[in-house]
């Protein structure tokens, strides 16, 4: 397990700035961490496994408000290492989002590092931060928990998946008019450090066919958005799914990277609701979204699911943030999956009778 440590820098706190501080789980002396190149240091960040403790103070009331997608917040990001140096620099929050900006109580935002040359987290760049819709609930803390898991057990399967770094977080209020708010988050890596790692490139702004797409890593996306019992996503129009392009392949077709989990099935929310032109009667209702294939590829695929499965397992059923009743939920809805595909006549009705036409 990786460790950080920062080396500078003290907490500023004022009405019209956001104090952010961090406390970076783990032992260690100062790492030559950001002596590294940027791409380096965004990937030695989100390997390192450990929970990042947070506190953000700020206009709380001020933040809640401004829920419009676009509206920043300049502010002072700090970090406390575990030997008690501290670093600030000036960061940016970026309000981001659609549904969940109206109906969570804090709206989505992205950290942006890069406000300032000099800031000593430059190198991390602009990150997203995906936090409680509710506070002060453990049904949407676990909820976040969750979806943190679908991203993990992603992962497992294939590298062309978007890693993400798991935080504790503490907003407090500077003026002390608001209660403070305690909840987990977690930041998700930027896209084009996906694609470089996986010597690709972000393709923008193109709006592709599943067919047009990289053949295996499709029939991959989709039999996940199955696993998982995920419906909202769609590749020809963009919606929570992402196009790479290798680099050194003129030949080759983009890579589908698909994102946001919250109306799955696997997570269930209070506020999901499958799509009104899907004959699915709830979220946890799964229906395969992807086009037919022969068994043999179904089967190359399939094999892949059956070879990690102990591995989702143990990191649901280890995993300390969730509850007992969340891992058995969870277990148990998987359960049901991988049924499926041991049974070949199940395999065949659901991944090619009943798979798209069109």
């Amino acid at each position: 397990m990786l460790k950080y440590s920062f080396c500078n820098g003290w907490l500023l706190r004022s009405r019209q700035w956001i104090t952010v501080t961090l406390l970076l789980v783990g032992a260690g002396t100062c790492h030559p961490l950001f002596g590294q190149s940027g791409s380096k240091t965004r990937t030695l960040f989100f390997e390192d496994t450990s929970v990042l403790n947070a506190t953000i103070t700020t206009d709380l009331g001020k933040l809640l408000r401004q829920k419009k997608s676009g509206y920043q917040f300049p502010g002072i990001f700090a970090t406390v290492s575990p030997d008690g140096s501290r670093i600030n620099d000036t960061i940016q929050l970026d309000i981001r989002g659609h549904f969940r900006k109206d109906y969570c109580y804090l709206p989505p935002v992205s950290v942006n590092f890069r406000y300032k040359k000099s800031a000593v987290l430059y190198k991390l760049g602009s990150l997203k931060l995906v936090s409680q819709c509710k506070t002060a609930s453990v049904t949407f803390e676990q909820y976040l928990i969750k979806e943190f898991l679908v991203y993990k057990i992603y992962n497992l399967l294939t590298d062309l998946s978007f890693r993400v770094r798991l935080v504790k977080l503490n907003f407090v209020d500077d003026g002390g008019k608001k209660k403070d708010i305690s909840e987990y988050a977690f930041l998700l890596e930027d896209l084009k450090d996906l694609a470089k790692r996986n010597n690709c490139a972000e393709l923008k702004s193109a709006q592709l066919s599943q067919e047009s797409t990289d053949r295996r890593q499709m029939t991959m996306v989709a039999i996940f958005e199955y696993m998982i019992g995920n419906l909202d996503w769609g590749v020809p129009v963009n919606h929570n799914t992402r196009l790479i392009l290798a680099k050194d392949d003129s030949s080759a077709r983009p890579f589908v990277i698909p994102y946001d989990f919250d109306y799955s099935g696997f997570v269930s929310t209070d506020y999901a609701l499958p799509p009104e032109n899907l004959d699915v009667q709830n979220v946890q209702e799964r229906l395969y979204r992807g086009f037919a294939r022969p068994l043999t590829e179904i089967n190359g695929v399939l094999a892949e699911f059956r070879a990690k499965k102990d591995t989702i397992y143990s990191l649901i059923n280890h995993f300390p943030q969730l509850t007992n009743k969340s891992k058995k939920d969870l277990t148990g809805y998987l359960d049901d999956f991988y049924k499926t595909i041991s049974d070949p006549q199940r395999v065949e009705n659901v991944f090619i009778k009943n798979a798209r036409g069109e």
